[in-house]
């Protein structure tokens, strides 16, 4: 997952987590406070239908017309009344007010309420089990007020009770039950609907939720194109210019620019191109270095090997030059001593061109070479150093050329012939393998000489690395070796083993690509 979606998610979920909390406890917070409310109305309600039924308590209770439908409470002591002329009216008590007022509050679906007590006159007035449980509660004092919330047919309800007092003008209905002022003789129990404060609840929830998805699409839409545009793009751009580099330098144009922690990391991203550009170059002069001062090294044992090669014609002739002044009458002696002295002039001549043309060359030059017949060449060339060692050669690649830097191969040879020439001190002999498998030049070189150690084997191609003794080598040579043959887009390895000689593989393509070498960077 890619570092912008990680973040995205992050702040994502922290935001959902957030807002879920929010709604979740706002959700709440409105059912607690519509039953706050709805108690309070309760308590409301309860006081004004106790004010209502003082009132009528304190004017002995109502007088209506009778009328069908108004019919007399039988549970009156005198439930109707005649006047002068002869009209009929009906005793209401606030109990029947009670029930008649909660009837039309009811139709209205405001609440419903009723008197009810542990000892009724009224079997309609008889408590449910709630009801019954909170008189309990009133008679012990434990409580002056119950509610609760359940459904009811499939709705929410809020039921409340509070106690009924006795008060004085109450005596006269009351008496014969032997209660007094300022006893507990029910409780007015009241029934409020919560269907409409709920359906608001649920209103506002829907609305809660439609603006919780809103917030986090936004937020989510703006945190993708903030990070997108801030940081992903931006990122983007410094590492098209990492993966182009070294091979093209930073443009400006890719390095993103800005006082922030991208611009600051593009910035020592270009530092850093500067400092491993100045260290390349320096490495590269360094190594230009190493190896000219080796192939010097070189040149100066190929140098005192052949100096014999040479002054043992330079001997020669000066004896011919010796001879012919003793008798130069004698013509006859003078011409097949000429062409002795020519014969060793070129021999001589011959023994210089392949010096210089072994340190002549540096930079990759491919052009057809014949290598069979360069390794002939320079197996001329260090012929002074086979005087213990015992050549062998299979050499199948005739006369066929390929196109390969001579140079550079000769130098490769020559270095793996003094090699295993160092490592034979007492004798040997040395075998040369050349063939064509698989669009490789293969050239292998096996020894019988003293080996080398396994410990010794990962670290031969190092920069001055030697297990010579002091002044008998600088390390260098198989080191330069393996860059050459890595410039030529080639491969070598060595298997060994002490005791029993070494044998060194050296693979170079039929075909070498065109691009620059880059062997040297690797040693």
């Amino acid at each position: 997952m890619s570092l912008r979606n990680k973040f995205i998610l992050l702040i994502s979920s922290v935001v959902m987590v957030s807002y879920g909390i929010t709604f979740y406890r706002t959700s709440q917070f409105q059912h607690e406070l519509v039953l706050s409310q709805a108690v309070d109305q309760a308590r409301m309600l309860s006081k004004q239908v106790l004010l209502t039924r003082k009132w009528v308590a304190d004017h002995n209770g109502l007088f209506l017309l009778k009328s069908p439908g108004v019919v007399a409470n039988p549970f009156l002591s005198e439930p109707e009344i005649t006047d002068t002329s002869g009209r009929r009216y009906v005793k209401r008590n606030p109990a029947m007010v009670t029930r008649e007022i909660s009837e039309y509050a009811a139709s209205d679906g405001i609440a419903s309420y009723r008197v009810t007590a542990l000892k009724v006159i009224n079997p309609l007035n008889k408590p449910d089990p709630w009801e019954q449980k909170s008189l309990l509660a009133f008679a012990d004092k434990e409580t002056f007020e119950m509610f609760e919330v359940n459904n009811q047919d499939g709705r929410q309800i809020l039921r409340y009770i509070s106690p009924l007092y006795m008060e004085t003008s109450c005596l006269e209905c009351h008496t014969e039950r032997g209660n007094k002022v300022g006893d507990i003789r029910g409780g007015l129990s009241m029934t409020i609907p919560l269907d409409r404060a709920l359906a608001d609840i649920n209103r506002n929830n829907r609305m809660l939720f439609l603006i919780f998805v809103a917030t986090i699409l936004v937020v989510g839409l703006a945190l993708y194109l903030m990070v997108d545009l801030l940081v992903v793009r931006r990122l983007s751009r410094l590492s098209q210019a990492m993966d182009q580099y070294p091979q093209h330098p930073p443009l400006p144009a890719l390095l993103p620019d800005g006082n922030d922690e991208v611009g600051h990391l593009s910035g020592k991203f270009r530092d850093l191109c500067g400092r491993l550009e100045t260290s390349q170059a320096e490495l590269d002069r360094t190594r230009k270095q190493v190896f000219q001062s080796e192939k010097l090294a070189a040149l100066g044992r190929l140098a005192a090997g052949v100096a014999h090669e040479v002054n043992n014609p330079l001997g020669g002739m000066l004896n011919c030059i010796k001879s012919m002044r003793e008798a130069p009458e004698d013509s006859a002696l003078s011409q097949r001593y000429l062409e002795l002295i020519e014969k060793g002039l070129k021999r001589i001549g011959n023994t210089v061109q392949q010096l210089l043309n072994f340190g002549r060359r540096e930079p990759l030059r491919y052009s057809p070479v014949a290598v069979d017949s360069l390794i002939k060449e320079c197996f001329l060339l260090l012929e002074y150093a086979l005087k213990k060692i015992t050549l062998h050669t299979e050499l199948t690649l005739r006369e066929k050329k390929y196109p390969i830097d001579s140079g550079a191969l000769q130098q490769v040879i020559v270095n793996i012939f003094l090699n295993a020439v160092q490592a034979m001190p007492e004798g040997g002999s040395l075998t040369l393998k050349s063939s064509e498998e698989n669009g490789q030049i293969r050239l292998i070189f096996t020894d019988t000489g003293t080996g080398i150690a396994e410990e010794d084997l990962p670290k031969i191609f190092e920069p001055f690395f030697t297990t010579k003794g002091v002044g008998e080598g600088t390390g260098l040579g198989l080191a330069v070796t393996y860059s050459l043959v890595q410039r030529m887009q080639g491969r070598i390895s060595v298997t060994s083993k002490t005791g029993e000689g070494s044998s060194f593989i050296v693979e170079l393509p039929v075909e070498p690509g065109t691009q620059d070498q880059e062997g040297e960077k690797n040693v």
